[in-house]
């Protein structure tokens, strides 16, 4: 169990002793449990048990419930609540939006222990008749279901990924072969993933089917399998599982086949007419008509510029692709700096100085460090005494670390009238700033537009923070005007950035190409809470790819000097009035 899977038991119990209406002071107990080990910068198993209540500060009955957890996958506490609650009210948990205090009315009054029962008694009005309910809770109730019943059987990007190349390692040794690929959604990279599907060549289907069939985790569909594709789902998340087995000297083009959309795939080639009758029109044409060892050659021959796998959907690639105008993608090595990033002065698990030195002995140049602002109560968010006492910190570590520096930036809280949290004075005391939506999120397009609008005008506001506050697979993002949030970007010249966690990756990949087209720079930010989140930068990378992102218009492949100079430069341009209005922001 890593200190995540650790935290996630610790907080599931303090729900149920809630939910149960146990002693309070034994669930904060609970929960302080959890949020220690959540804080913690070393992989709690693989502390000896004696040593964990010195090494994790941590009371000697906690550190005992840490070790039985550790040692057997629970924890007495927890197996308690789980017996004598029904599984069904358990995942009720999970639902957002709806706490275990509603949940315990909600199944002593009404006797609900399903999602199925909750759905039923909100359509016939049952729930808002409940004490402490009412109709928006109700409504809120229903979306709520509703997101959980789409979000079902779907699996973030990086699960994904794992399962697949998981799955190809064992197809690998099983066949014999190197000619085992991951396919479909997941080798497009889409942030979440419906199919988890690959494509292997053998001339034994057989020994496919036998390792599948065999594999714990994996519940085969065989009235959806037959002899050449094994199809089945994964039993923890439901995500549906296909493997096709192609002979080998088909693996390239079966590849290509099940990693494009319909729509690339085809897509009328621009180039087609010019080649004569009887030549295919479609990439699937070509697919179909020739054997191909690259699929670098197949675009060739189909007179286009090579389209990485992120870029097969089918939205205007082909034609650019056919005059030479793709331009060269963002990679991981383009990138320079971090920005966005939380320490323990807020919500962090790694001190300032942790954070900058893992940067620096890694490769990089700089640190954004951009801690919570001072509204966000529930994150420890700085007050304005906390942000200098941060600010000197800060100056002491660039004298000792340097050339490598840490920008002082925040994440400044957008109000709900779109102001900036602090007063113009600590706003001008940054480098940069952040300004990211946090609370009162359930608004429409219209209010949650103009909440932004208003932040992105404000002088001090260097970058908007993901733009419309969703959670994939767990939360709906406020909706909002893209292309007016866009194009006030490009008007007051603020960076969006693609927080680059695996839950948000937002902005959405699908509007990078508008922003760019807007001249909008962007910028990849992991929004790591601890050393081990910078590695998300990467799934940022591959989002802002997908939107045809360049070296060029994302701001972090700057260098130390550059941003420095961009931030010192737009702070220049800034003139302070001596008290804020509402009035200066329209």
């Amino acid at each position: 169990m890593d200190n995540r899977a650790l935290t996630r038991a610790f907080r599931l119990a303090a729900q149920l002793m809630e939910l149960h209406d146990e002693n309070p002071f034994k669930i904060r107990a609970i929960e302080g449990t959890a949020t220690a080990l959540e804080a913690l910068s070393f992989p709690v198993a693989e502390v000896e048990r004696p040593g964990l209540p010195d090494r994790t500060g941590l009371s000697k009955t906690a550190a005992a419930k840490v070790a039985e957890l550790l040692d057997t996958g629970t924890f007495s506490d927890l197996q308690r609540l789980l017996e004598i609650t029904p599984p069904g009210v358990v995942e009720l948990l999970k639902i957002k939006g709806i706490g275990p205090k509603k949940i315990r009315a909600l199944w002593r009054e009404l006797g609900i222990e399903s999602a199925e029962q909750l759905r039923d008694a909100a359509e016939a009005d049952q729930v808002s008749k409940l004490k402490g309910f009412g109709q928006k809770t109700q409504q809120g109730i229903l979306e709520a279901l509703e997101f959980t019943d789409q979000s079902k059987g779907k699996l973030l990007y990086p699960q994904a990924e794992e399962l697949g190349e998981a799955l190809a390692r064992r197809l690998r040794e099983a066949l014999g072969t190197e000619q085992v690929a991951v396919a479909g959604e997941t080798r497009r990279r889409l942030e979440t993933v419906e199919t988890v599907a690959l494509v292997a060549a053998t001339d034994a289907p057989e020994k496919a089917h036998e390792l599948l069939n065999s594999l714990d985790g994996l519940v085969p569909v065989p009235a959806q399998s037959g002899p050449f594709a094994w199809r089945g789902t994964a039993a923890g998340s439901g995500v549906a599982v296909e493997v096709l087995l192609v002979a080998s000297e088909d693996f390239v083009n079966e590849l290509f086949l099940h990693t494009a959309t319909e729509t690339h795939l085809a897509e009328p080639l621009p180039n087609a007419a010019g080649q004569g009758p009887g030549q295919p029109a479609t990439l699937r044409q070509w697919a179909r008509r020739e054997k191909f060892e690259r699929e670098e050659a197949l675009y060739e021959k189909a007179g286009l510029q090579y389209l990485v796998p992120e870029l097969r959907e089918g939205l205007g690639e082909i034609a650019l692709a056919a005059e030479n105008k793709l331009p060269r993608l963002l990679e991981d090595g383009d990138i320079r700096g971090s920005l966005h990033n939380h320490s323990t002065y807020s919500d962090g698990n790694h001190s300032l100085r942790e954070m900058a030195t893992w940067l620096r002995d890694h490769g990089f140049e700089y640190l954004g460090i951009c801690d919570h602002s001072q509204a966000a109560h529930y994150a420890n968010g700085l007050s304005a005494d906390r942000v200098r006492q941060q600010h000197q910190e800060i100056d002491q570590l660039n004298q000792e670390l340097a050339p490598f520096r840490i920008f002082k930036g925040i994440e400044s809280d957008i109000l709900s009238d779109g102001a900036l949290d602090y007063a113009p004075d600590v706003l001008a005391s940054f480098d940069f700033i952040v300004a990211s939506v946090h609370s009162n999120l359930k608004m429409d397009e219209r209010k949650a537009t103009d909440r932004l609008l208003r932040a992105i005008a404000n002088p001090y506001t260097t970058m908007l923070g993901h733009p419309t506050g969703r959670l994939l697979l767990r939360r709906q993002g406020y909706p909002i005007d893209y292309k007016a949030v866009i194009d006030a970007c490009a008007k007051h010249q603020v960076i969006i950035e693609i927080n680059a966690n695996p839950w948000r990756l937002d902005l959405d990949w699908r509007w990078v190409r508008y922003a760019l087209d807007q001249g909008v720079q962007l910028s990849i930010n992991p929004d790591a809470h601890h050393t081990d989140g910078y590695a998300d930068t990467r799934y940022g990378v591959l989002m802002g790819r997908k939107g045809m992102l360049t070296k060029e218009m994302t701001f972090n492949t700057k260098s130390v000097d550059e941003a420095a100079a961009y931030f010192a430069a737009r702070k220049a341009a800034i003139k302070p009035p001596k008290v804020f209005k509402a009035s200066l922001f329209e």
